[in-house]
């Protein structure tokens, strides 16, 4: 390829929503709209008071509907973001041992949290090449069982079920950071479904949230009952304690809440879960279909069936530059398509979260071809 740096794409060809980034999400503007309208009353307001409480409610409330909730689950949330999940989990959830799939980077980071906690045995790690992903091996003597539902560095996404054979009273934590909201799910099938809103939930990050089980919130407090130290941030019992009454241990964003609850209702009203994953699916689909079809592209994910279809990881021939290709559509607007940097493949990273229309999606590809046709 030549240098695109100067390639003007027509202003018909563009999406008229040029975000399609892995994360944080592009925003639909009737969440700012209700950010707007929070602006003058919610906003710098206590967040342990009732205005603040009940959006946290309506939050947890909506959540519930959302992933059709079985008897006994309940929302937790805390301050922090999946990140500092990963350690609150090693700290007041795994008993003794952890098995973790690592097939990218963000399985990979939970299980060297688990693996580094003095008070715990080292983990069992079950690694895979980026583009593929390993399955869970029941294993006596693990009490936690951990994986991404979607691995948001390569695009690769796992089934969530309970691992058969595994000792009684093991749990199932999913990190579902890049997949909650857009996929389908079975909550029924895990014990912790975490992830944080900024995502398919288009929202910021820096919260986290977690659909738990009773068996979850059984082990959390037997755990906080015992003799481990627990830093008072990183304690899973306070923040089940706080959700309960609908707030978090410290001060939160509240604009991170009020968009977080925009997207969650907006979701409800169209269909809920049916519909975000219907949504997805449309999205992915043209883009694997498109790259099928190309005689210079083709799926990283070389399965159908472990594609993901919030994060569709593109790899292009060498007679084709992608991060030039991502520069050039950067310089007219349409951004965050690059690789995830560790990966370094010569490839496109294309979001397809639930807030980014098809038809975007649509119109992204047919200004790759145009920036190849033209370079």
């Amino acid at each position: 390829m030549g240098d695109t740096a100067a390639l003007k794409i027509p202003a018909g060809l563009l999406p008229r929503d040029g975000r399609f980034g892995a994360g944080p999400s592009k925003v639909r503007p009737e969440q700012i709209e209700a950010l707007a309208q929070a602006g003058g009353s919610l906003l710098g307001t206590s967040h342990r008071q009732a205005p603040v409480r009940n959006l946290v409610g309506s939050i947890r409330n909506g959540l519930s509907d959302l992933f059709s909730a079985p008897e006994g689950y309940e929302v937790v949330l805390g301050v922090g973001g999946s990140t500092a999940f990963w350690d609150i989990a090693s700290f007041g959830l795994v008993e003794n041992k952890a098995q973790h799939l690592s097939f990218g980077e963000f399985g990979s980071k939970f299980a060297a949290a688990t693996n580094k906690a003095p008070f715990l045995s080292a983990s069992s790690i079950i690694k895979a090449e980026p583009g593929t992903r390993p399955q869970p091996v029941a294993e006596p003597g693990v009490d936690v069982y951990a994986w991404p539902q979607n691995e948001t560095s390569t695009g690769v996404a796992a089934p969530v079920q309970r691992v058969q054979g595994a000792d009684d009273g093991s749990l199932v934590l999913i990190d579902a950071t890049s997949a909650a909201g857009g996929l389908d799910v079975d909550l029924a099938q895990s014990d912790v479904y975490y992830f944080a809103p900024q995502k398919n939930f288009a929202s910021d990050g820096g919260l986290w949230l977690g659909m738990f089980s009773p068996a979850a919130l059984e082990r959390a407090a037997r755990i906080n009952a015992g003799d481990r130290w627990i830093p008072d941030f990183l304690n899973l019992q306070t923040a089940i304690d706080n959700s309960r009454l609908n707030q978090t241990y410290n001060t939160p964003s509240l604009s991170t809440l009020v968009t977080l609850n925009s997207q969650v209702q907006w979701l409800n009203t169209n269909g809920g879960l049916a519909f975000a994953a219907g949504r997805t699916a449309e999205s992915a689909g043209r883009i694997y279909s498109w790259a099928e079809k190309s005689a210079v592209a083709t799926p990283f994910v070389a399965r159908p069936e472990d594609r993901s279809n919030v994060i569709a990881t593109i790899d292009f021939d060498d007679s084709i530059d992608a991060s030039a290709i991502a520069a050039t559509l950067r310089a007219n607007g349409v951004v965050d398509v690059e690789p995830y940097r560790k990966l370094g493949r010569n490839q496109l990273r294309i979001a397809t979260f639930v807030a980014i229309e098809p038809d975007d999606v649509s119109a992204l590809l047919n200004c790759i071809d145009y920036v190849i046709e033209h370079s």
